[in-house]
This record gives structure tokens, sequence and C-alpha cells, in this order.
């Protein structure tokens, strides 16, 4: 905004800072503080790392709108052109080499491409909703998902999976009980058939518990006859059984109230978390609706498995809402930007098409929603926002001047659409080295704003001035000021 101010209007530093602050801090601070809420909304959900994640970049936010909307007016007007005539030629030849590419895009505007452009962009959505129900909730592969599958501790991790009844990946589930409850046949039975179940269940490696160690204790005691590997009905057998388990190898407490049961898993995918859960809680239901059941209750859960399921759960259950607050915020600081529904639709339309387009994307590459994912389908929204308000900003300030929308657009473009094109790239082009990263989690986080920057400025320059076409009346212009009177103001006030 500032070079334009001195290219096209021959300005000095000091008044293209105060027309370029004029022109672009109120779009400028809307879209920052638009983000602001969007991160806010985020620590709603209960995951103690996003809801830290969502406070720093509401922030950071916060700190760009001093640095960018009031330091750099300040900065700039200490700068100092040696040539002048000189600069403004040299930003004019560069001007000409993107009106070939400006005017292209403009057309964008006419009746027949915006059409196309809608037709194209619906599509996408459509195939955006149809994908993105393959999204999952957690983890796509095996393996430690901060680490690459090819890093030497995935692979010695897949080796004790393949080889030995153990793993990396373990769930605990604490059997509640009464005190000294371990010599009780009918709960040791219990926990013992909730141990053959989980044994029984698809993607679990092993399970050890309290029961399962007596009766190989209790065979020992037999001279190693299989048929000795039972749980005792009489008390006092149970209790020479258990004798030798100290209370320090974990699978019981000092008074027997609570007997954790040690669930090997072979991966921590999600389908791998939602079976065995769901297995887990069919027979605690099981056991509530059973009027002779013993005083037990299986807490679900501890061990990484618990901790990762535990997340997801919440990430499931929060994230739609979530999504919905984020757009609320948003579409709140449209409406208190703009007052106009068609300017809400023309900003947050694209929005909500790349949204969609993302879950597909993390589908098809097999990225799962988790805690480092999610944050990012904010911060893309973040950061398509600031493309949409500025974009229109200028459209809305050009056509206030009279010009029709195609002339108005490519002026838009010349000045605004440079800005968003380099503001996309550059941020692409600054996370994408992500994907060489040792650590998955950069790696996929990397993928996805890659594709979220790019896909947010396409809509912003495309599929906007589309939407503008048919929702913005050829007789009605939005209310805001111009360029033009910015500059009469400028003049009459010197």
């Amino acid at each position: 905004a500032w070079a334009d101010e001195v290219t096209s209007f021959k300005s000095s530093s000091l008044r293209a800072s105060i027309a370029s602050f004029r022109r672009v801090a109120i779009p400028g601070t809307a879209a920052l503080m638009t983000d602001v809420f969007g991160f806010t909304t985020i620590a709603l959900i209960d995951i103690q790392i996003i809801q830290e994640m969502a406070i720093n970049a509401a922030f950071g936010m916060a700190a760009i709108i001093v640095t960018n909307k009031w330091l750099m007016p300040i900065l700039l007007t200490y700068v100092n052109i040696s040539d002048p005539e000189e600069y403004r030629r040299r930003l004019h030849a560069r001007e000409k080499l993107g009106n070939h590419a400006w005017r292209v895009i403009a057309r964008a505007t006419d009746r027949g491409p915006a059409i196309g452009i809608l037709c194209f962009t619906a599509v996408l959505l459509a195939w955006g909703l149809w994908k993105g129900q393959d999204l999952k909730i957690g983890d796509f592969h095996e393996g430690v998902p901060e680490l690459r599958p090819d890093s030497r501790y995935n692979q010695d991790s897949r080796a004790i999976v393949e080889n030995f009844a153990i793993g990396v990946d373990l769930l605990k589930v604490m059997a509640e009980t009464e005190p000294q409850a371990c010599i009780r046949y009918d709960v040791m039975e219990t926990i013992d058939r909730f141990a053959w179940r989980m044994q029984n269940t698809a993607g679990v490696e092993s399970v050890v518990a309290l029961p399962k160690l007596a009766k190989q204790i209790r065979m020992a005691w037999s001279e190693g006859d299989p048929h000795f590997k039972v749980l005792p009905r009489n008390q006092y057998a149970i209790v020479q059984a258990i004798n030798p388990i100290p209370s320090s190898a974990g699978l019981q407490n000092p008074n027997c109230s609570i007997m954790p049961i040690f669930v090997f898993t072979e991966n921590h995918t999600a389908e791998t978390l939602e079976g065995i859960f769901a297995a887990a809680k069919e027979f605690q239901a099981e056991l509530a609706a059973d009027p002779n059941a013993p005083p037990l209750n299986f807490a679900l859960a501890s061990g990484n498995i618990g901790v990762m399921a535990a997340t997801n759960e919440v990430i499931k259950a929060e994230e739609k809402p979530i999504l919905f607050w984020v757009y609320l915020a948003v579409g709140l600081m449209c409406w208190l930007s703009f007052r106009s529904i068609p300017a809400i639709l023309c900003i947050m339309l694209p929005l909500a098409v790349v949204s969609f387009l993302a879950y597909a994307v993390m589908a098809v590459l097999e990225i799962g929603l988790k805690v480092s994912t999610l944050p990012v389908t904010a911060l893309a929204v973040g950061i398509g926002i600031d493309f949409g308000i500025y974009t229109y900003s200028v459209l809305q300030d050009h056509l206030d001047e009279g010009l029709p929308l195609k002339d108005a657009y490519f002026r838009t473009l010349n000045l605004t659409g440079k800005a968003v094109a380099f503001t996309g790239i550059a941020l692409s082009i600054g996370v994408i080295t992500w994907i060489w990263s040792d650590l998955q989690f950069q790696v996929d986080m990397g993928i996805l704003m890659v594709f979220m920057f790019t896909a947010n400025m396409l809509g912003a320059l495309f599929v906007l001035p589309a939407l503008a076409r048919f929702l913005l009346p050829s007789n009605h212009h939005p209310h805001g000021t111009s360029v033009r009177a910015i500059h009469s103001d400028d003049n009459n006030g010197s």
C-alpha cells in the first residue's frame, strides 16, 4: 500500500504512510482480530497442549497488530528514497509485467468464467464432503507418531512386536473393587474373563493380569501339571497362588482394592484403539447389567494408549463444535467490518470449501486428526480470512469509486492481489521445508499448511470475485472511503 502511494500519487514518505495506514489499518486490524478470536476459541478444547498453543497463537496475532499496523507505518515515514523517479519507474515496470496476469485473473468477474469457477468449486466441495468421511480421529500408521515410520526407534519397536508378546504401546485398565478382593474367587474370575476378552480382541498382542499370573503359579506349585492352571475356588488356595506376587510388581495395590490389567497392543492406529475400547466398554456394560456381578469396575485407562484414546475422544467430541465457534467468530468480525451479508458470503464461502477439502486431503494422505493437526485447521482459517478481508476491502473501495466490478477487481489485484499472492507463496515456502523433518508430526503439519495456505490464496483470488459477480448487484456498491477520497483529504489537510 505504501509503495502504491509513492508510485501512483507521488506522495512523500510521510503522506504515503498516513494514506496507507488509513487504507489498511481498519481491514488489517479486523483481519488480525478475527485471528485472535479464532485462536481463542480453540482454547475451549479441554486438552492442555492445545490450549497452550491457542493462547500463544492468539497473543502472537495480537502482537502483529502492534508491529504491522502501528509500528510499520511509523518506520516507513523515515524511509528515504534517494531517487523517487527511478524508484517509481522500477515499480511501474514491475507492475506492467504482472498486468497481463491480473487481467486474466480479473476475468473471474465475467459471467462465463465465474460460472465455471463456481461449478469447479462445487465439484471440489462435493469431493471434499465425500472423501472427508474417511478421515480418522487418531493415527493411521504404526510406531511412535512423533517419529517417521522408518526411524530407528520405530523399526526397533516393530521388531519387538513381531518377535515378542509385548510392545511399546500399553493400555492399563484399573479394576476397582473392595479391599482384599484379590482373594475372592468371583472377583478374580471376572478380572480373568475381562483379560481373556481383551486377549482375543483384534490388535492386542498380550495381556498381563493378576489372575493370569496366579494360575501360572498354582500350576507351578502342582509340579507343572496344566490341569491345575485354573483359579482355585478355595480362598486359602488363592492366597497361596498370589502370595509370591508383591505389590511392587504393579498388578495390585497393598490392600488389593485396585488391580491393573496390562494390555499390550500391536499398534496405536485409530482402528485398533476403537476396537479395544469398544470391547472394554461392552464388557463393562455386561457387568453392570448383571445383578449377580461382584463389586467391580473397570476404569479406563492409563498408559500411552489410554492417553491417546482419551485425547481422541475429546477431539472427536469437540472438533465440530470448535470449528463452528471459529467460523462464528470469523463471521461476526466480518459483519462488524462490512455490515453486508454478500460480503460475508464472498469472504467465508471459499474458506469453508478449503476446510472441507483439507479433511479430504488428510484422508487421502492418511494424516489423522489429532493434537498436532487440529490447530492447523484453525490456523489456516485465520490466514485465509486475512486473504479474503484484504481482497474484499480493497475491492469495496474501488467499487465506491463507481468502477465496474471487473475494473475494480483489476485495480484490486494490482494492489492487494500482489500482496495476497506473495504472502501465500512465502508462507508455503516457509513451511514446505518441514516435509524433510525427521519428526512425522511436523511433516504432517507442513503438508497441511502448504495446502491450506495455497488453497486459501487461490480462493481469495478466484472464488471470491466469482461469488461477487452474482452476490453484488450491479447497482449496489458497499459503503466505504475510496482511495481518491483519502488523497483528497490528505491534500486538503496539507
